[in-house]
């Protein structure tokens, strides 16, 4: 297992006394896959510092309908579920386990008060804070603006760069929550997707077959004949 100092790579502009306080206030826990680990509204879990697996974060509306807005992976930190020591956000976001992850999770009151100590450590967090909007802000583009052929080749690309292949395990139900769609509009895209010969469709699986054409979709350009 890699020390917590890994993970931040202001780490050596930290005082011997940040150091201890970051290191002994991080709490490793292990959470299996499907479970809600911050849930909008819930208060301030705390930091959340990837070791291994995989996190979804997402919103849900009044009605129930979820819509991903991005994805953690190793490595990675998770700063919305701390957001009570960042005044300004008003939303609220859940988190889940979409892999068993391993996780560090670090005291939002610690975390804080070390930010207001460290220059670097507050420059870094507003790093990652402004790079998380910035997906965020690139998926508003797309559910504004974006076709929903075009956002659904995107997401395929996307999950076959996170599986590392072209057969992807992920229902049309999955695809429809993470789109915030209709299930049967996904449906409908992937017949058509299959139709074309882009992708194969079986019970809890899509397989890409045309990744040219579905790029090109993705791209919103005419596919090459």
């Amino acid at each position: 297992m890699n020390p917590i100092s890994e993970y931040f790579p202001v780490w050596d502009k930290l005082t011997n006394e940040q150091k201890k306080e970051l290191s002994e206030s991080a709490v490793e826990r292990q959470f299996p896959r499907g479970t809600v680990i911050h849930e909008g509204g819930m208060g301030c879990t705390g930091l959340l510092v990837i070791q291994s697996g995989q996190l979804r974060a997402f919103i849900t509306s009044v009605d129930g309908r979820e819509i991903t807005l991005y994805r953690l992976l190793e490595r990675d930190i998770c700063l919305f579920s701390a957001s009570c020591m960042i005044r300004s956000i008003q939303f609220d976001i859940s988190i889940e386990a979409e892999t068993d992850c391993r996780l560090w999770i670090i005291p939002a009151d610690v975390y804080h008060g070390l930010m207001e100590q460290s220059v670097p450590l507050s420059g870094y967090t507003n790093e990652l804070m402004a790079a998380r909007f910035s997906e965020v802000m690139w998926l508003m583009e797309q559910i504004l603006w974006g076709s929903m052929d075009q956002r659904i080749a995107t997401y395929l690309l996307e999950q076959s760069d996170l599986q590392n292949s072209d057969r992807l395990t992920v229902t049309h139900e999955q695809i429809a929550r993470d789109l915030g769609t209709a299930r049967e509009v996904v449906t409908r895209m992937l017949r058509y997707f299959k139709n074309e010969g882009m992708v194969g469709i079986s019970r809890g699986s899509v397989e890409i077959t045309d990744k040219n054409k579905l790029s090109a979709i993705a791209e919103n350009k005419k596919p090459a004949e």
